[in-house]
């Protein structure tokens, strides 16, 4: 017995000890809140994001703890690197010190084969999308975009007095996002996709909680019909391939599986399956679709306040022969129209940032970041601040004239070596849209106060309904 009492009293402080360090090492030096057991602070963060203010969530923060402040959502332990400084050594560590993470959300609706990580194959795909994003392929789709919004707009705008902009710039954006990117033009499988397609984006940031009639549950379902019918796509296309009916070089999805189909004969590399593909494409077409969409529809609410652009495009379409598409000289041209999509997407970023884990312990600001930590940059921090942008809730382009904004303060399209791939074809897209919206109408707000809701992106509540007003000379 008094051994026992001895064993006892000796090993009860060094276990006490042993826990208490454990417990504070768990939640790191990282001044902050972690809120609630495995719900943590993610309640507070989602409304801020449904109400649009998300960049408030940092903001306090910051002012109670610092420009570095721990966190927990989505069930992680959480960091915040803020201001430009903070985005730049995100940026500038990819790979080295952090690399891209994902919620366990997308890994649901991104689903892989033998449980592969989106986050571990998202690289790989990357590798394939240069040929077809960079600025050099972009300029081979702009005569296409121009032609595909031409006939959008005088199947579903020209003739209506009043329109309601979101599903129909939606309906235009996700078409030619597929058009371009799989080739696929029958209307039959495009409207497979378009149906499941907005629930299943909407997954991507919701709660991950599968049960029936959940966002999240109905995200999951909606992907795996997206996925059976690309499956299907992607079975034809091979066909068309093996026949020379289809080329490599005509799309991403032709261009795919040719080099999938090249590595996956080195047994040393993972087997890529069709589903695996399926799944990627997917995601390119989340992610082209919700920050393009998001763009347009809040560029047509900010343009009916601000018609300067109209004398730009006014100009450049009266300086084209009649009939003439446009062209990349033309969008050159259109720099005063770029920065009044500048100012919308630093005033509406269209999506809520990235997330990035620590491949190692590193030290920032004083603090030492854990291994295995999550780290989360919020583009409304800077873009909405009026530490980096005076008077943040004006709309003002001419912040990027000359110079333009301080580096790292305006990221929508993220930075370093995850630069957002497709952020050329994103511009051209926008100002293609601007130039024949503006230069066939003027229009005006049916609801002059429509209130904005994240649900899960900005979109204004009502769906931007307007009055068309054509101009009497088209150009």
């Amino acid at each position: 017995m008094d051994t026992l009492l001895l064993i006892s009293s000796t090993l009860l402080p060094i276990i006490t000890i042993f826990m208490l360090h454990h417990f504070f090492t768990q939640k790191s030096s990282i001044p902050g809140n972690y809120g609630w057991p495995l719900i943590g602070e993610s309640i507070d963060y989602f409304k801020k994001l449904r109400s649009g203010t998300n960049e408030q969530f940092a903001m306090q923060r910051r002012k109670l703890f610092g420009d570095v402040f721990g966190t927990s959502i989505l069930g992680e332990k959480m960091a915040f690197l803020c201001g430009p400084e903070g985005n730049k050594f995100l940026f500038s560590n990819e790979n080295k010190l952090v690399e891209v993470w994902w919620p366990s959300s997308v890994e649901s609706i991104i689903k892989k084969s033998n449980n592969k990580s989106v986050t571990a194959e998202s690289a790989k795909v990357r590798q394939l999308l240069p040929p077809f994003l960079r600025a050099h392929a972009v300029k081979n789709y702009i005569a296409d975009m121009d032609s595909e919004l031409k006939q959008h707009l005088e199947d579903y705008w020209t003739g209506r007095d009043q329109v309601e902009v979101c599903p129909f710039v939606a309906k235009y954006t996700f078409a030619l996002a597929v058009k371009l990117l799989l080739g696929v033009r029958d209307a039959t499988e495009l409207e497979k996709l378009a149906v499941p397609f907005v629930e299943a984006a909407g997954g991507i940031i919701a709660v991950p909680i599968n049960i029936p009639g959940t966002r999240f549950n109905r995200g999951v379902k909606a992907s795996k019909r997206i996925r059976e019918v690309i499956n299907g796509i992607i079975a034809q296309r091979r066909k068309d391939l093996a026949d020379g009916t289809a080329d490599p070089s005509q799309n991403l999805l032709s261009h795919m599986i040719v080099e999938v189909d090249k590595r996956n004969q080195d047994t040393s590399n993972a087997l890529t399956t069709d589903g695996d593909m399926s799944s990627d494409l997917l995601g390119l077409l989340i992610g082209g679709y919700d920050t393009i969409n998001t763009t347009v529809v809040f560029i047509m609410m900010m343009l009916v306040d601000y018609p300067d652009v109209y004398q730009e495009q006014t100009e450049i379409a009266k300086a084209k022969p009649s009939g003439e598409l446009l062209n990349w000289d033309d969008l050159r041209k259109m720099k005063y129209s770029w920065n009044v999509a500048c100012e919308v997407l630093r005033m509406r970023p269209p999506t809520v940032g990235a997330f990035r884990v620590a491949k190692t312990d590193f030290t920032y600001g004083g603090f030492t970041i854990p291994k295995g930590w999550k780290l989360h940059y919020l583009p409304h921090y800077t873009q909405r601040n009026h530490e980096f942008f005076p008077h943040p809730e004006k709309f003002d382009p001419s912040r990027f004239e000359g110079a333009g904004p301080a580096p790292y303060t305006f990221v929508p399209f993220g930075g370093g070596a995850r630069m957002c791939p497709g952020n050329e074809y994103a511009r051209a897209e926008i100002l293609v849209f601007m130039y024949n919206i503006v230069t066939r109408y003027n229009w005006e707000r049916l609801i002059p106060d429509e209130k904005v809701v994240i649900d899960p992106l900005p979109r204004p509540v009502h769906g931007l309904p307007i009055k068309l007003i054509p101009h009497k000379t088209e150009a």
